[in-house]
Protein backbone atom coordinates (compact mmCIF):
# COMPACT_ATOMS: atom_id res chain seq x y z
CA UNK A 1 0.00 0.00 0.00
CA UNK A 2 1.75 3.66 -0.92
CA UNK A 3 2.33 5.87 2.28
CA UNK A 4 1.74 9.05 0.14
CA UNK A 5 -2.20 7.77 -0.46
CA UNK A 6 -3.47 6.80 2.65
CA UNK A 7 -5.34 9.40 4.70
CA UNK A 8 -3.85 11.35 8.11
CA UNK A 9 -5.64 12.27 10.55
CA UNK A 10 -5.15 15.49 12.97
CA UNK A 11 -7.44 16.60 15.23
CA UNK A 12 -10.90 16.16 14.18
CA UNK A 13 -9.76 16.89 10.60
CA UNK A 14 -9.00 13.44 7.97
CA UNK A 15 -6.97 14.74 4.75
CA UNK A 16 -7.83 11.54 2.26
CA UNK A 17 -3.54 11.43 1.46
CA UNK A 18 -0.46 13.02 2.45
CA UNK A 19 -0.37 15.08 -0.42
CA UNK A 20 -0.68 18.80 0.35
CA UNK A 21 -0.74 22.25 -1.39
CA UNK A 22 1.27 24.58 0.16
CA UNK A 23 0.04 28.68 0.02
CA UNK A 24 1.74 29.86 -2.98
CA UNK A 25 1.28 33.87 -3.71
CA UNK A 26 -1.06 34.60 -6.67
CA UNK A 27 -0.16 38.39 -6.20
CA UNK A 28 -3.42 39.28 -7.66
CA UNK A 29 -6.03 40.80 -4.74
CA UNK A 30 -7.46 44.20 -4.46
CA UNK A 31 -7.14 45.70 -1.52
CA UNK A 32 -6.79 42.52 -0.07
CA UNK A 33 -9.90 40.94 -1.80
CA UNK A 34 -9.70 38.09 -4.17
CA UNK A 35 -11.38 37.77 -7.11
CA UNK A 36 -12.18 34.82 -9.50
CA UNK A 37 -9.10 33.99 -10.69
CA UNK A 38 -8.21 33.00 -7.64
CA UNK A 39 -11.80 31.38 -6.89
CA UNK A 40 -10.94 29.39 -10.30
CA UNK A 41 -6.89 28.35 -9.11
CA UNK A 42 -8.13 27.01 -5.74
CA UNK A 43 -10.95 25.14 -6.94
CA UNK A 44 -9.07 23.47 -9.67
CA UNK A 45 -6.16 22.74 -7.39
CA UNK A 46 -8.86 21.02 -4.86
CA UNK A 47 -9.97 19.13 -7.50
CA UNK A 48 -6.87 17.63 -8.12
CA UNK A 49 -6.85 15.10 -5.19
CA UNK A 50 -4.68 16.89 -2.80
CA UNK A 51 -5.50 15.96 0.64
CA UNK A 52 -4.87 19.38 2.18
CA UNK A 53 -5.21 23.25 0.30
CA UNK A 54 -4.01 25.81 1.66
CA UNK A 55 -5.08 29.52 0.40
CA UNK A 56 -1.63 31.77 0.04
CA UNK A 57 -0.26 33.80 2.77
CA UNK A 58 -3.11 36.18 3.71
CA UNK A 59 -1.92 39.37 5.56
CA UNK A 60 -3.23 40.12 9.09
CA UNK A 61 -3.32 43.97 8.48
CA UNK A 62 -2.62 46.40 5.05
CA UNK A 63 1.42 46.62 6.25
CA UNK A 64 1.50 43.17 6.75
CA UNK A 65 1.24 42.29 2.92
CA UNK A 66 4.42 41.76 0.76
CA UNK A 67 2.85 43.47 -2.03
CA UNK A 68 -0.01 45.66 -2.56
CA UNK A 69 -1.54 42.85 -4.50
CA UNK A 70 -1.85 40.73 -1.89
CA UNK A 71 -4.41 38.77 -0.39
CA UNK A 72 -5.71 40.20 3.49
CA UNK A 73 -8.08 38.61 6.23
CA UNK A 74 -7.82 42.54 8.73
CA UNK A 75 -11.49 43.15 7.34
CA UNK A 76 -14.84 41.61 6.41
CA UNK A 77 -15.46 42.29 3.30
CA UNK A 78 -12.15 40.00 2.51
CA UNK A 79 -13.50 37.28 4.51
CA UNK A 80 -16.85 37.35 3.11
CA UNK A 81 -14.96 36.88 -0.44
CA UNK A 82 -12.77 33.88 0.95
CA UNK A 83 -15.73 31.85 2.42
CA UNK A 84 -16.43 30.49 -1.16
CA UNK A 85 -13.28 29.75 -1.74
CA UNK A 86 -13.30 27.31 1.28
CA UNK A 87 -16.54 26.08 0.26
CA UNK A 88 -15.17 24.96 -3.27
CA UNK A 89 -12.14 23.21 -1.71
CA UNK A 90 -14.18 21.03 0.54
CA UNK A 91 -16.70 20.57 -2.10
CA UNK A 92 -13.80 18.92 -3.92
CA UNK A 93 -12.88 16.82 -1.22
CA UNK A 94 -10.04 18.87 0.16
CA UNK A 95 -9.58 20.15 3.56
CA UNK A 96 -9.47 23.86 3.42
CA UNK A 97 -6.51 25.91 4.89
CA UNK A 98 -5.48 29.28 5.13
CA UNK A 99 -1.85 30.70 6.10
CA UNK A 100 -2.31 34.03 7.81
CA UNK A 101 1.05 35.87 8.43
CA UNK A 102 3.09 39.41 8.19
CA UNK A 103 5.91 40.50 6.16
CA UNK A 104 7.50 42.47 8.58
CA UNK A 105 10.66 44.50 6.58
CA UNK A 106 10.23 42.45 3.60
CA UNK A 107 6.43 44.20 2.84
CA UNK A 108 6.07 47.06 0.62
CA UNK A 109 7.50 45.10 -2.42
CA UNK A 110 6.97 45.12 -5.77
CA UNK A 111 5.98 41.57 -7.68
CA UNK A 112 7.98 39.36 -8.27
CA UNK A 113 7.33 39.24 -12.00
CA UNK A 114 7.64 43.52 -11.53
CA UNK A 115 11.16 43.58 -9.71
CA UNK A 116 10.53 41.60 -6.57
CA UNK A 117 12.22 44.65 -4.59
CA UNK A 118 11.31 47.45 -2.38
CA UNK A 119 9.05 49.71 -3.77
CA UNK A 120 10.94 53.27 -3.87
CA UNK A 121 10.36 55.54 -1.78
CA UNK A 122 7.82 58.36 -2.76
CA UNK A 123 5.91 55.99 -4.45
CA UNK A 124 2.41 56.11 -3.24
CA UNK A 125 1.95 52.33 -3.42
CA UNK A 126 4.49 51.96 -0.58
CA UNK A 127 4.09 52.22 3.16
CA UNK A 128 6.42 51.72 6.44
CA UNK A 129 7.72 48.38 7.27
CA UNK A 130 8.39 47.22 10.78
CA UNK A 131 10.75 44.98 11.92
CA UNK A 132 11.61 44.10 15.29
CA UNK A 133 14.98 46.23 15.02
CA UNK A 134 15.53 48.93 12.53
CA UNK A 135 17.90 46.66 10.80
CA UNK A 136 17.45 46.58 6.79
CA UNK A 137 17.05 42.70 4.97
CA UNK A 138 19.27 43.69 2.37
CA UNK A 139 20.02 43.24 -1.45
CA UNK A 140 16.88 44.10 -3.24
CA UNK A 141 14.77 44.93 -0.04
CA UNK A 142 16.85 47.58 1.46
CA UNK A 143 14.06 49.80 3.08
CA UNK A 144 14.95 50.07 7.06
CA UNK A 145 12.24 49.59 8.93
CA UNK A 146 10.59 50.63 11.93
CA UNK A 147 11.77 49.27 15.75
CA UNK A 148 8.78 47.79 16.81
CA UNK A 149 6.67 49.58 20.41
CA UNK A 150 5.49 47.36 22.97
CA UNK A 151 2.21 48.62 21.64
CA UNK A 152 3.19 47.79 18.01
CA UNK A 153 3.76 44.23 19.51
CA UNK A 154 0.62 43.76 20.66
CA UNK A 155 -1.48 45.28 18.13
CA UNK A 156 -0.07 42.85 15.25
CA UNK A 157 -1.12 40.15 18.00
CA UNK A 158 -4.19 40.83 17.80
CA UNK A 159 -3.88 41.47 14.26
CA UNK A 160 -3.23 37.58 13.95
CA UNK A 161 -6.07 36.98 16.58
CA UNK A 162 -8.43 39.32 14.38
CA UNK A 163 -7.42 37.13 11.09
CA UNK A 164 -7.40 33.91 12.89
CA UNK A 165 -11.15 34.38 13.69
CA UNK A 166 -12.26 35.44 10.31
CA UNK A 167 -10.66 32.42 8.70
CA UNK A 168 -12.40 30.35 11.29
CA UNK A 169 -15.73 31.90 10.46
CA UNK A 170 -15.44 32.00 6.79
CA UNK A 171 -15.18 28.04 6.97
CA UNK A 172 -11.08 27.32 6.72
CA UNK A 173 -10.28 23.98 8.89
CA UNK A 174 -6.46 24.54 8.69
CA UNK A 175 -5.00 27.44 10.50
CA UNK A 176 -1.28 28.15 9.34
CA UNK A 177 1.09 30.58 11.27
CA UNK A 178 3.55 32.05 8.84
CA UNK A 179 6.41 32.31 10.77
CA UNK A 180 9.18 31.69 7.94
CA UNK A 181 11.03 32.92 5.58
CA UNK A 182 12.33 36.42 6.98
CA UNK A 183 8.99 37.78 7.21
CA UNK A 184 8.00 39.20 10.99
CA UNK A 185 7.61 35.53 12.78
CA UNK A 186 11.03 34.57 11.57
CA UNK A 187 12.57 37.84 11.98
CA UNK A 188 11.80 38.12 16.14
CA UNK A 189 13.47 34.58 16.09
CA UNK A 190 16.40 35.69 14.01
CA UNK A 191 19.45 37.42 15.33
CA UNK A 192 19.98 38.50 11.76
CA UNK A 193 16.97 40.91 12.25
CA UNK A 194 16.30 41.02 16.20
CA UNK A 195 18.89 43.10 18.51
CA UNK A 196 16.52 44.13 21.37
CA UNK A 197 17.54 44.20 24.58
CA UNK A 198 14.13 44.24 26.11
CA UNK A 199 11.76 41.17 26.57
CA UNK A 200 11.84 40.51 22.97
CA UNK A 201 15.00 40.30 21.95
CA UNK A 202 18.41 38.90 23.20
CA UNK A 203 17.89 35.72 25.06
CA UNK A 204 16.21 32.25 22.88
CA UNK A 205 13.33 33.12 25.54
CA UNK A 206 13.25 36.18 24.94
CA UNK A 207 13.73 36.24 20.57
CA UNK A 208 10.71 33.50 21.18
CA UNK A 209 8.11 35.52 23.14
CA UNK A 210 6.77 37.02 20.32
CA UNK A 211 5.98 33.71 18.54
CA UNK A 212 4.73 31.78 21.65
CA UNK A 213 2.60 34.70 22.93
CA UNK A 214 0.98 35.10 19.31
CA UNK A 215 0.50 31.47 18.80
CA UNK A 216 -1.00 30.93 22.18
CA UNK A 217 -3.87 34.47 21.68
CA UNK A 218 -4.70 32.49 18.35
CA UNK A 219 -4.65 29.20 20.27
CA UNK A 220 -7.44 30.72 22.60
CA UNK A 221 -10.12 31.67 19.91
CA UNK A 222 -9.09 28.50 17.24
CA UNK A 223 -11.09 25.39 17.82
CA UNK A 224 -9.78 22.82 19.80
CA UNK A 225 -10.87 20.33 17.36
CA UNK A 226 -9.21 21.85 14.57
CA UNK A 227 -5.58 21.84 13.19
CA UNK A 228 -3.71 25.03 14.16
CA UNK A 229 -0.13 24.42 12.94
CA UNK A 230 2.79 27.15 11.55
CA UNK A 231 5.48 27.31 9.06
CA UNK A 232 8.67 28.30 10.76
CA UNK A 233 12.24 28.43 9.22
CA UNK A 234 14.24 25.68 11.12
CA UNK A 235 17.89 26.73 9.94
CA UNK A 236 19.06 29.69 8.10
CA UNK A 237 22.24 27.95 6.10
CA UNK A 238 24.21 31.17 7.39
CA UNK A 239 27.18 29.38 9.18
CA UNK A 240 25.46 28.77 12.66
CA UNK A 241 22.96 25.93 11.55
CA UNK A 242 23.75 23.25 14.38
CA UNK A 243 22.89 25.81 16.62
CA UNK A 244 19.90 27.68 15.26
CA UNK A 245 18.77 23.90 14.27
CA UNK A 246 19.11 23.14 17.93
CA UNK A 247 17.18 26.20 19.44
CA UNK A 248 14.01 25.87 16.63
CA UNK A 249 13.47 22.57 18.49
CA UNK A 250 13.62 23.79 21.62
CA UNK A 251 11.07 26.00 19.87
CA UNK A 252 9.03 23.60 18.55
CA UNK A 253 8.87 21.67 21.90
CA UNK A 254 7.26 24.86 23.60
CA UNK A 255 5.38 25.34 20.24
CA UNK A 256 3.97 22.08 21.29
CA UNK A 257 3.15 23.45 24.79
CA UNK A 258 1.61 25.93 23.89
CA UNK A 259 -1.02 23.88 21.60
CA UNK A 260 0.88 23.35 18.03
CA UNK A 261 -0.62 20.54 16.72
CA UNK A 262 1.83 20.65 13.18
CA UNK A 263 5.01 22.07 11.79
CA UNK A 264 5.68 22.80 8.49
CA UNK A 265 9.58 22.91 8.33
CA UNK A 266 11.21 25.36 5.71
CA UNK A 267 14.51 28.05 5.67
CA UNK A 268 14.82 31.38 7.64
CA UNK A 269 15.90 33.29 5.05
CA UNK A 270 16.69 35.72 7.22
CA UNK A 271 20.07 36.95 5.67
CA UNK A 272 20.48 37.35 1.81
CA UNK A 273 24.45 36.15 2.63
CA UNK A 274 23.05 32.51 3.64
CA UNK A 275 24.47 29.73 1.01
CA UNK A 276 21.46 27.16 0.70
CA UNK A 277 22.44 23.87 -0.56
CA UNK A 278 19.53 23.66 -2.61
CA UNK A 279 19.33 19.82 -3.83
CA UNK A 280 15.73 17.47 -4.14
CA UNK A 281 14.27 16.81 -0.56
CA UNK A 282 17.35 18.40 0.88
CA UNK A 283 15.12 19.33 4.12
CA UNK A 284 13.23 16.44 4.78
CA UNK A 285 16.29 14.93 7.37
CA UNK A 286 16.07 18.05 8.75
CA UNK A 287 12.39 17.49 9.02
CA UNK A 288 12.62 13.95 10.45
CA UNK A 289 14.91 15.67 13.39
CA UNK A 290 12.16 17.65 14.33
CA UNK A 291 9.82 15.25 14.22
CA UNK A 292 11.24 13.00 16.27
CA UNK A 293 12.94 15.55 18.87
CA UNK A 294 10.06 17.94 19.49
CA UNK A 295 7.18 14.76 19.22
CA UNK A 296 5.39 17.28 16.36
CA UNK A 297 3.97 15.98 13.09
CA UNK A 298 6.09 17.82 10.20
CA UNK A 299 5.44 19.10 6.56
CA UNK A 300 7.71 20.22 4.27
CA UNK A 301 8.33 21.52 0.85
CA UNK A 302 11.09 22.49 -1.68
CA UNK A 303 12.14 20.24 -4.14
CA UNK A 304 9.85 17.30 -3.13
CA UNK A 305 8.23 17.09 -6.80
CA UNK A 306 8.33 13.64 -8.21
CA UNK A 307 5.85 10.74 -6.68
CA UNK A 308 8.61 8.55 -6.21
CA UNK A 309 10.24 10.83 -3.59
CA UNK A 310 7.09 11.92 -1.87
CA UNK A 311 6.75 8.31 -1.51
CA UNK A 312 9.81 7.74 0.26
CA UNK A 313 9.82 10.62 2.56
CA UNK A 314 6.21 9.40 3.98
CA UNK A 315 7.32 6.29 3.91
CA UNK A 316 10.70 6.48 5.68
CA UNK A 317 9.46 8.41 8.54
CA UNK A 318 10.32 12.01 7.30
CA UNK A 319 7.48 13.77 6.66
CA UNK A 320 3.96 13.14 8.61
CA UNK A 321 2.57 15.47 5.23
CA UNK A 322 4.10 16.17 1.48
CA UNK A 323 4.08 20.43 0.35
CA UNK A 324 3.85 19.53 -3.53
CA UNK A 325 3.90 23.33 -4.98
CA UNK A 326 5.04 23.97 -7.89
CA UNK A 327 4.47 20.74 -9.28
CA UNK A 328 0.90 21.08 -8.83
CA UNK A 329 0.89 24.51 -10.84
CA UNK A 330 2.25 22.87 -13.72
CA UNK A 331 -0.13 20.04 -12.92
CA UNK A 332 -3.23 20.79 -10.98
CA UNK A 333 -4.31 16.74 -11.29
CA UNK A 334 -0.63 15.73 -10.00
CA UNK A 335 -2.08 13.25 -7.55
CA UNK A 336 -3.40 11.42 -10.62
CA UNK A 337 -0.33 11.20 -12.11
CA UNK A 338 1.46 10.42 -9.11
CA UNK A 339 -0.95 7.49 -8.28
CA UNK A 340 -0.13 6.51 -11.71
CA UNK A 341 3.52 6.34 -11.04
CA UNK A 342 3.36 4.54 -7.81
CA UNK A 343 1.68 1.54 -9.83
CA UNK A 344 -1.58 2.39 -7.50
CA UNK A 345 -4.77 -0.20 -9.74
CA UNK A 346 -7.33 2.38 -10.85
CA UNK A 347 -5.31 5.50 -10.51
CA UNK A 348 -8.65 7.82 -11.30
CA UNK A 349 -10.18 7.50 -8.35
CA UNK A 350 -8.01 10.48 -7.33
CA UNK A 351 -10.41 12.48 -9.88
CA UNK A 352 -13.81 14.39 -10.23
CA UNK A 353 -16.19 11.82 -11.94
CA UNK A 354 -16.36 13.40 -15.23
CA UNK A 355 -12.80 13.73 -15.54
CA UNK A 356 -11.98 9.82 -14.44
CA UNK A 357 -14.99 8.33 -16.33
CA UNK A 358 -13.12 9.78 -19.52
CA UNK A 359 -9.76 8.61 -18.34
CA UNK A 360 -10.54 5.45 -17.14
CA UNK A 361 -12.52 4.23 -20.40
CA UNK A 362 -10.28 5.20 -22.89
CA UNK A 363 -7.09 4.64 -21.30
CA UNK A 364 -4.00 3.23 -23.49
CA UNK A 365 -1.91 0.69 -21.57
Amino acid sequence: MSALFSPFKLKNVQLRNRIAIPPMCQYSATDGVINDWHRAHYAALARGGAGLVIVEATAVSPEGRITPACTGLWNDAQALALAPVAAAIKAAGAVAGIQIAHAGRKASANRPWEGDDHIADGDARGWQTLSPSAIAFGANLPKQPKAMTLDDIARVRGDFVAAAARARDAGFEWLELHFAHGYLGQSFFSPHANQRDDAYGGSFESRSRFLLETLAAVRQIWPANLPLTARFGVIEYDGRDEETLAESIELARNFKREGLDLLSVSVGFSTPAASIPWAPAFLAPIAERVRREAGLPVASAWGIDTPELAERTVRDGQLDLVMVGRAHLANPHWPYHAAKKLGIDRPSWVLPAPYAHWLERYAVS
